[in-house]
């Protein structure tokens, strides 16, 4: 307990009391109190702008946008508004806590007898930065609520500015439809074109004003408007309008003013008419009694004559086919009435020519006849009429008619010359032919015609589109579609859609990159070979097309929907456009390739011909496909299809029993042949009867042949058109002729291919694991056994070429041989169906059985089949010549000698297998060793 201030300065130093207590600090309480009084103040109102923006920042999230644009600007006001106070309250309690902050560092710096205040300098500091954060964070989702608001009152303008565009067209497009072309006189012509005309005026201001509007849209996509997707659909929907409506303008714009060229032609010949029967009445009878009143008014004719309409010249049947798409019945019973007035005005001048002619020569002298001088000898007699051209020659001549084009010629067609007169025009004709030969003016109008007919065939492709596809959707022709149909457009159209977009979008494009550069047409049809492929869903898609026009070909729609396109054909005419078009373009590249031989693109103009028609020939393999029936299973499994065709077909079983009824089939079966990467289908082909007498083919399943288990022999002899297809180690045996030795040989490079890829397969299988798979028996060198064979009987298997081995001859040999997927071991040629086993016993080799790759050695042999020449180092070879083979050289050809025709040239080894048959067997099959052990036969 203390008695006095003294003993309190005893205890604590002067410098920690105030003057109250004798201590020297200088402190005031009031002080204190105003300056916390401040800062519980200013975090209040920080608090308070907390509050304020939050629930500005829900008003602005719960916001409830409508569609119209004044109620959208007045949010956007308001909006603003509150932004800007709330950003002023935020900026004056800123300003506030920052004078508080200074208060406080300013109280800090003075003496020590001031309290320590920074605690309050921390509180404070830690409220402004709060201030700070609420602020960004406050101005960051203010902005993106002002663009959001801003840019739907953008999209509402442009939807605005897009409806009443669109009505604008609409209307355009209602006033060009009124507008009738059907005229009959010249005066209507006129007043249809003023008004087409005026049209025309309004419907440009009209597109300007729509071309601004897509315009404004693209910047606004451009701009990231979040719309982006919907302002570009409008953007195309009005650029489509205006296309369509310009369109339709400038085909009626055309047709009125051939109408007014052909009614003004008619009008003219008219008063033509009109004037000769004048002339011919104003011709006084008593001035042309002289002859010179005779002579003078024939001139008058002549010269009237001379002034006579084109139109007359040409004739009836020229002008409905130069003016065939404006000629009505009307307008053709003028031209009728006109050409009946010119023949009676022509009848009426020729009778007054030769009244006048009489006249005229009445008192005309004799006059002699005189010789033509010797510098102008007279013309030879034609040589069209001499005798000797007079042996069956038929002469076309072909006149070109205004508006027509011309054909091109084949370079090697005959020339037809009509010698004039004059021998200058005759030189101007010839050069216009020497002209029109030039490789490089022929390729360019070929070009020409190539990007023509495309865009005929986009346009035809987008008109199938609009005009009949998208009406299904239409309410108004809902009363006259079938429901069904509806929901089968896609079985009726294909993947037309798919197809259009390809061809307007990217393909014609490249093509016109090509017009003036034509070599690279090639390079640009391979650039696109994939996308073709979609031809041939389309085709297989077809038949069922087909069937389902067949049923509603008479439904009303598609007459309604032909009359508004005004189409002369039915929609099944432009659905077969793809198709055709299709087959034009190897035409048009095959005519391309043969102005540009030897030419820069060349060998890809070749390459894309060959890839078009192999891709018509995968369309038509795939159009057989899809007519298979019976075939148990996914035929997609099977792969794609290769190659098919029709083929005889002998079947016996070379291991085990054999079926009588097998055996007694002396005649061979017609079968119908698809190869597949995984199997070999054996189909009949059946001819069923459909509506209208058409017969669409059928192809009923028979057998399957999985390719792991096929093996083949090239050769059988008796016929250069055989070949052998065996099955799972010859217990299945298929002699198979084709219709010619070139599909014979096709159908075995095919085989091979697939047979020798599998193979590398289980090599490269075998040669990743270092061991056997199963039962797979890789063939080994040819220098450790010769027992071991391909299963392709060819010059062109890996396994090399070997002479035959006896001990593949015997049955326990064949019995025990081991196979490999997809080709078995055995090499046997099959020498006639006289040689299969008919009892129980198992099928014995005949002596003719041999190594696939026979060893072709130098010697002299008997040719048993023909051979023609295939190129100019290569020698014609009949059956029965005598050969001598020299040697082979780096291309896999043997040179020979033809003996019997004193020939040499170089023949491949595959065609001389062919020509040779049993005599290229072993050495003792040459001429001149052993002959009992030759069989020779002729093929």
């Amino acid at each position: 307990m203390l008695s006095s201030v003294t003993d309190l300065l005893r205890y604590i130093d002067e410098n920690q009391l105030t003057s109250e207590f004798g201590g020297t600090l200088d402190y005031c309480h009031s002080d204190w109190i105003v300056l916390r009084t401040a800062i519980e103040s200013f975090a209040v109102t920080v608090k308070d702008i907390a509050q304020m923006l939050q629930g500005f920042g829900t008003e602005l999230a719960e916001t409830e946008l409508c569609d119209e644009g004044k109620t959208i600007e007045y949010l956007l006001e308001s909006h603003t508004d509150k932004y800007r106070k709330l950003k002023d309250a935020i900026r004056s309690v800123s300003k506030e806590g920052r004078h508080l902050l200074a208060s406080l560092e300013t109280s800090g710096k003075e003496d020590d007898s001031q309290w320590d205040v920074r605690l309050d300098w921390e509180t404070v500091q830690r409220l402004l930065a709060q201030l700070r954060d609420m602020e960004s964070a406050f101005d960051g989702f203010f902005e993106k609520h002002h663009l959001k608001l801003h840019q739907y009152l953008q999209l509402l303008r442009y939807e605005q500015s897009f409806q009443e565009m669109e009505l604008c067209l609409g209307h355009l497009v209602a006033q060009e439809r009124e507008l009738s072309t059907s005229v009959d006189t010249l005066a209507q012509t006129e007043q249809a074109l003023k008004r087409l005309d005026s049209l025309e005026s309004s419907a440009q201001e009209v597109m300007s004003r729509a071309q601004i509007i897509i315009l404004h849209g693209h910047q606004l996509s451009a701009g990231h408007h979040y719309a982006a997707a919907l302002i570009m659909q409008r953007c195309n929907e009005l650029r489509h309008h205006c296309d369509t409506l310009n369109a339709a303008l400038k085909t009626k714009h055309t047709v009125l003013l051939l109408t007014h060229q052909l009614l003004l032609c008619v009008g003219q010949a008219q008063s033509w008419c009109d004037d000769g029967a004048y002339l011919l009445a104003n011709q006084l009878v008593d001035k042309y009694q002289s002859k010179e009143g005779a002579q003078a008014a024939l001139r008058d004719i002549d010269r009237f004559l001379e002034l006579a309409p084109s139109l007359l010249s040409s004739g009836p049947d020229v002008l409905a086919i130069e003016y065939e798409a404006v000629i009505t019945p009307q307008l053709q019973a003028q031209i009728g009435k006109t050409f009946e007035k010119h023949a009676a005005v022509q009848q009426m001048i020729q009778s007054r020519q030769a009244c006048l002619t009489k006249l005229a020569d009445k008192h005309v002298r004799p006059v002699q006849l005189v010789t033509p001088r010797a510098e102008n000898p007279p013309r030879s007699k034609s040589p069209l009429f001499s005798p000797k051209h007079g042996d069956g020659l038929k002469f076309t001549f072909d006149l070109s008619l205004p508006g027509k084009r011309t054909s091109r010629k084949s370079p090697n067609s005959r020339k037809i010359e009509v010698i004039h007169d004059y021998q200058e025009s005759r030189s101007c004709v010839s050069y216009g032919l020497d002209g029109e030969d030039s490789p490089d003016v022929l390729k360019r109008h070929v070009m020409r015609e190539l990007i023509e007919t495309e865009r005929i065939y986009v346009e035809e492709l987008l008109s199938v589109l609009l005009g009949y596809r998208a009406e299904m959707d239409s309410p108004t022709l809902s009363g006259v579609l079938p429901a069904i149909l509806r929901s089968k457009r896609n079985i009726l159209f294909g993947n037309t859609p798919e197809i259009y977009n390809f061809h307007s979008r990217v393909f014609l494009q490249d093509l016109e990159e090509c017009l003036e550069a034509p070599e690279n047409v090639g390079a640009c049809f391979l650039k696109r070979k994939a996308s073709f492929q979609m031809y041939e869903c389309y085709c297989q898609n077809k038949p069922r097309s087909d069937a389902l026009w067949k049923q509603f070909s008479d439904c009303s729609f598609f007459q309604e929907c032909q009359k508004k396109l005004e189409h002369k054909l039915g929609l099944d005419s432009y659905l077969l456009k793809p198709v055709q078009r299709l087959t034009k373009y190897q035409l048009l590249l095959k005519e391309l390739l043969k102005y540009s031989t030897d030419c820069e693109g060349s060998s890809e103009l070749q390459q894309a011909l060959t890839a078009m028609l192999d891709l018509l020939k995968s369309v038509n393999d795939s159009m057989h496909q899809i007519a298979i029936t019976g075939y148990e299973g996914d035929i997609c499994e099977l792969g794609r299809v290769l190659m098919q065709g029709s083929f005889s077909v002998w079947i016996g079983h070379k291991k085990g029993p054999t079926r009588m009824k097998e055996l007694a089939r002396f005649k061979p079966m017609q079968r119908h042949l698809f190869l597949y990467e995984r199997a070999l289908l054996f189909c009949k082909r059946r001819e069923e009867h459909g509506g209208g007498g058409d017969k669409t083919p059928s192809y009923s399943f028979k057998h399957c042949l999985k390719m792991t288990a096929v093996g083949i022999t090239e050769n059988v002899r008796g016929d250069v058109k055989k070949f052998e297809i065996w099955y799972s180690g010859r217990e299945e045996v298929y002699v198979v002729q084709a219709p010619t030795v070139e599909v014979k040989m096709a159908w075995l490079r095919e085989l091979r291919r697939i047979l020798t890829n599998q193979q590398k397969l289980l090599r490269d299988e075998a040669n990743q694991h270092g061991q056997m798979v199963g039962h797979v028996q890789l063939p080994p060198p040819l220098s450790e056994s010769k027992q071991q064979r391909a299963s392709v009987s060819s010059e062109e298997t890996e396994s090399g070429k070997s002479s035959p081995d006896p001990q593949t001859h015997s049955p326990k040999h064949l019995h025990n041989r081991k196979s490999w997927p997809g080709a078995h071991s055995s090499v046997d040629v099959c020498g006639g169906l006289e040689e299969w086993s008919g009892g129980l016993d198992a099928f014995r080799p005949s002596d003719t059985e041999g190594g696939a790759l026979v060893q072709l050695s130098p010697g002299t042999y008997m040719a048993l089949a023909d051979c023609l020449q295939n190129g100019p180092d290569s020698i014609a070879i009949k059956c029965g010549d005598v050969l001598q083979l020299h040697f082979e050289d780096n291309k896999g050809r043997w040179l020979v000698k033809n003996l019997s025709g004193q020939q040499e040239g170089f023949i491949a080894v595959s065609s001389l297998q062919l020509v040779l048959g049993d005599s290229s067997r072993g050495n003792t099959s040459r001429l001149g060793v052993n002959p009992k052990a030759r069989k020779l036969s002729s093929p």
